[in-house]
């Protein structure tokens, strides 16, 4: 018998195999970093300032568009209107807004008006849209706005040269299917966002989005390289998508709501957005993972109490709209998502 089978009949030596003298600590430490860095990948989150940061500083402002991105904001939300003499500018409201506009004097306006579109952009900078007129009910909902004296409607280009490397662009085109004297027609208006991005170069850093899905229609066909962002709400003071109505809504660019099953998401998916922004209180469980089936991401507007961030994060948005991006970077904080 060979000494090969003396050895596997006799009584058997355990061969230990090799392996490096790695300490256990390490390899812990080191199978914690891997997961570290593969949760930070998977955790990447949109923190969009609305209209700048408009609970903490002027909105809609140069200055309150630093403050947001002080305070680590990925996207700046924002809001165009057009000048007389063509000049695409930031401004929510078509006209100038009584609780937020001092004249030329320093004297808050009276009432609203006179609309944008009425204004050369040189008229239109006379006007210090700085603070909140502290009579006003407005002033109210946000007591921790800071003024700034001094601020002026920025252009759309201005807008783009104050922005910080790699911060994104949520920009909305305001217009009203029932107001259609206060502003340009959606089409026109769609093609001066597109040539002013263009111009300003940030076509991959843009989303446009609007409550009127007409000018979103007319964005993809002028440049489908830009994505565009499907808002919407449905409320008592305000509805955009009029289900009861037995009609197709006309926010939604033509769009049969019952064509799609009465699916929002579908809705969206079939107007080309890349984005389904609703209101907050219509955002459930349900339509989010609808949305993300579809390819659809969803960041609901505008949310600023703490536990509703919370809720909407834990429901799997991909990111939020807010007044208080400060308020929003903590609650990340806590769940361990990181503003990316």
């Amino acid at each position: 018998m060979s000494s090969s089978s003396t050895r596997s009949t006799s009584s058997p030596r355990r061969r230990r195999r090799f392996s490096p003298r790695i300490p256990i600590s390490r390899i812990a430490s080191l199978a914690c970093a891997i997961w570290a860095l593969s949760a930070g990948l998977a955790a990447a989150f949109d923190l969009q300032g609305h209209r700048g940061a408009r609970g903490l500083a002027p909105e809609n402002t140069l200055a309150g568009f630093k403050v947001a991105q002080d305070l680590g904001v990925t996207t700046l939300e924002t809001d165009l209107a057009v000048t007389r003499d063509g000049v695409v500018v930031i401004s929510h409201d078509p006209e100038l807004n009584p609780a937020l506009t001092r004249g030329p004097d320093g004297q808050w306006l009276a009432a609203a008006g006179p609309a944008i579109r009425t204004l050369t952009l040189d008229e239109l900078k006379r006007y210090d849209i700085g603070r909140v007129n502290p009579a006003s009910k407005y002033a109210q909902q946000f007591p921790e706005q800071k003024p700034v004296d001094g601020q002026r409607f920025p252009t759309l280009a201005e807008f783009f040269a104050q922005a910080a490397p790699g911060v994104r662009f949520n920009i909305e085109i305001k217009t009203d299917p029932g107001k259609p004297d206060l502003t340009l027609d959606p089409g026109t208006l769609a093609r001066l966002a597109v040539e002013g991005i263009r111009k300003g170069k940030a076509e991959a850093r843009s989303t446009l989005q609007s409550f009127d899905w007409r000018g979103l229609i007319e964005v993809r066909k002028l440049a489908p390289e830009i994505a565009t962002g499907c808002l919407s709400i449905e409320s008592n003071n305000f509805d955009t998508v009029q289900r009861s109505s037995g009609r197709p809504s006309p926010w939604l660019g033509g769009l049969d709501l019952a064509a799609q099953s009465g699916s929002l998401p579908r809705l969206a998916k079939a107007a080309g957005c890349a984005t389904w922004s609703p209101f907050w209180r219509n955002v459930t469980a349900e339509n989010v993972k609808e949305a993300q089936a579809l390819g659809l991401k969803v960041v609901p507007w505008t949310v600023n109490a703490p536990a509703e961030m919370g809720r909407l994060i834990d429901l799997g948005v991909e990111g939020l709209i807010t007044d208080y991006p400060d308020r929003g970077a903590q609650i990340l904080a806590s769940k361990g998502l990181k503003a990316r």
